[in-house]
């Protein structure tokens, strides 16, 4: 690759959408969803109802990144080499000497290779690594706590219900049927729950697709959740304005990260008839619309005959390194962004267009509660957790230190072409660096990526 990469050479533009186009109210969402998977527990599996009490010091424990250990229900924090930098059990710190303890002196986590070579679930560890699983961190430490408070050994058995809390509240019809505690409440009140889309990264949009850039949509959500079909659209991107046309292809239910590496055996691409699927798979792809499922290398050709092009150049943002990043740069080849919000909650300075649109969204009174509940948003830094980015690691004895790049920012330096808080700092930045002196548009970003992480 090239020292600078430049959105005006690339002929394809792809968003996901959750958490990336379309952003969500962090605080308001995480207590929706930590109390969605915890009182499936409480009511349908029987565990102790105080799962369901928090206080706001307790969100300190939620920290993306983090790997659940399933055998002994060990939450730990990794470094790029696989060292264990923190642990705790359930939500209990670990000390050095009892990291040691579990992990050997080297602290190697065991799993490490599987987990950073593929990305793949297991049946002996999850990795926490997007917003819409993370209450799911702080959960899973405090079920552990309440196993050994009631005097029973901590395996994996109790995953199997952490799954079916999951399953519950998000499988394939629980948004149709109002199944769960999540959809239903986030059909009530949208506006809660996610955020508008700026007018800015509208305005971006709007200017690529005018500069003849193919636009491309591709989430794992169903077509249902954005209801561009009548009914009660939740989209904030999609929602009233019809923006959802500006995009010449959208893949909804794509299953990632099956969608780029499933290969040979591609799930077919399906087409929709009132958000339903078609039970006949398209033996290819053919012309842009709105499809389900499918498979990259169907895609590929398509974007080859939309562009004119024999290997199109395309450029990809979204959030999740395993959903996103990682499936997209390793099999599809693909430049890719990812959206960091984290950035923001360790000091990089939200964009002009970002705090206009916060300023327009939540009022000052709104914003005072929840400063005064003392919540910590999942994205600022954690107490307990110390940096997403960097940590210090301590030897045995407590006398050496030395500083590392965590598991996860090290992923973000090897999948990602660049990163960025948001959507709307590059958004903002089109406007500002729209036309070079000859009158083309520039983009041009160094690489690394645009946030320094060392």
């Amino acid at each position: 690759m090239s020292e600078y990469f430049s959105l005006s050479d690339c002929d394809v533009i792809g968003f996901d959408l959750d958490h990336t186009l379309c952003r969500y109210y962090l605080k308001e969402t995480s207590r929706l969803i930590y109390e969605s998977f915890a009182r499936y527990l409480v009511e349908h599996k029987g565990y102790d109802k105080d799962l369901l009490n928090l206080t706001p010091a307790t969100w300190d424990f939620c920290f993306k990144g983090l790997v659940v250990d399933l055998e002994d229900g060990n939450l730990v924090k990794l470094a790029e080499d696989g060292t264990v930098l923190r642990a705790t059990h359930g939500t209990n710190d670990l000390s050095t000497e009892e990291i040691i303890k579990h992990y050997g002196p080297k602290r190697e986590w065991k799993h490490f290779n599987s987990l950073n070579t593929s990305f793949t679930r297991s049946a002996k560890y999850y990795f926490y690594d997007n917003y819409f699983d993370l209450p799911g961190a702080l959960l899973c430490g405090r079920v552990v706590d309440m196993l050994h408070k009631r005097g029973n050994e901590v395996n994996s058995d109790f995953w199997k219900d952490m799954v079916a809390a999951i399953d519950h509240n998000y499988n394939t019809s629980a948004f149709k049927e109002d199944a769960g505690t999540y959809f239903p409440s986030v059909k009530r009140e949208p506006g809660r729950y996610l955020q508008p889309c700026s007018d800015s990264v509208k305005a971006w949009l709007r200017s690529m697709k005018n500069a003849g850039k193919v636009l491309l949509l591709i989430t794992s959500s169903h077509s249902d959740y954005y209801c561009p079909h009548g009914g009660p659209q939740t989209c904030p991107l999609l929602n009233k304005t019809r923006t959802w046309s500006l995009f010449d292809v959208i893949i909804t239910n794509a299953l990632k990260p099956g969608f780029f590496s499933l290969v040979p055996q591609q799930r077919p691409f399906r087409t929709l008839v009132n958000d339903v699927e078609d039970s006949e798979g398209l033996p290819s792809l053919d012309k842009p619309g709105w499809y389900s499922q499918g498979n990259w290398p169907h895609l590929h050709e398509l974007l080859k005959t939309m562009t004119g092009k024999p290997d199109p150049k395309v450029v990809y943002f979204g959030d999740s390194m395993r959903s996103d990043m990682f499936p997209a740069s390793s099999f599809g080849k693909w430049e890719t962004v990812m959206i960091v919000e984290e950035m923001e909650g360790e000091g990089v300075p939200k964009s002009d267009a970002a705090m206009s649109n916060e300023a327009q969204v939540e009022p000052l009174e709104k914003k005072g509660k929840f400063e005064e509940q003392g919540m910590k948003a999942p994205s600022a830094v954690s107490k307990q957790w110390g940096s997403y980015f960097v940590d210090v690691h301590r030897s045995g004895g407590g006398d050496e230190e030395s500083q590392k790049l965590t598991w996860c920012c090290h992923c973000i330096h090897k999948y990602s072409t660049m990163a960025i808080p948001s959507v709307e700092h590059i958004a903002g930045m089109w406007k500002e660096m729209e036309h070079s002196a000859q009158g083309s548009a520039v983009n041009h970003y160094m690489k690394p990526p645009f946030y320094s992480f060392t």
